[in-house]
């Protein structure tokens, strides 16, 4: 691992949050898509 210096803590904790954003972003898109598929698969039954 590269040496960060005096910055280590900001540079990491960006880096974590940027990653947990990301997760939340993937894991919203997942859930949404669940969600509309099983909209879409009640319309076709019903229609």
């Amino acid at each position: 691992m590269p040496d960060l210096g005096t910055y280590a803590f900001e540079i990491l904790m960006s880096y974590g949050i940027s990653f947990g954003l990301l997760g939340a972003l993937v894991g919203a898109s997942v859930l949404q898509s669940k969600r509309v598929k099983v909209a879409l698969q009640r319309v076709e039954n019903n229609g």
